[in-house]
């Protein structure tokens, strides 16, 4: 049995007004399990909190890190926690 993760990562780079988050969400949404949103924040980055399956989070932070994304990725900053839940699917915020 997979173990539930929290999985919040800071992505830096040209990742706002591109559909960065629409298309997290979208790639949350296709991996399965997952809950959380994608939120803009005002110095720029997209941070992004997935909970669910270990494997689940790692394949969306692979995606984050990856060249398939909107815009342009820099650099990705994350960590790694318990579970908190309270979210109702994966949302854009």
């Amino acid at each position: 049995m997979s173990e539930d993760v929290r999985l919040v990562a800071w992505v830096r780079g040209r990742v706002q007004g591109v559909g960065f988050r629409w298309f997290t969400r979208a790639k949350a949404l296709e991996i399965g399990g997952l809950s959380g949103f994608a939120l803009n924040l005002d110095d720029g980055r997209v941070q992004v909190v997935a909970e669910g399956p270990r494997e689940g989070c790692e394949g969306l932070l692979d995606w984050l890190q990856g060249d398939d994304t909107p815009g342009h990725v820099d650099g990705v900053t994350e960590i790694w926690d318990t579970p908190r839940g309270g979210y109702d699917g994966f949302a854009v915020r």
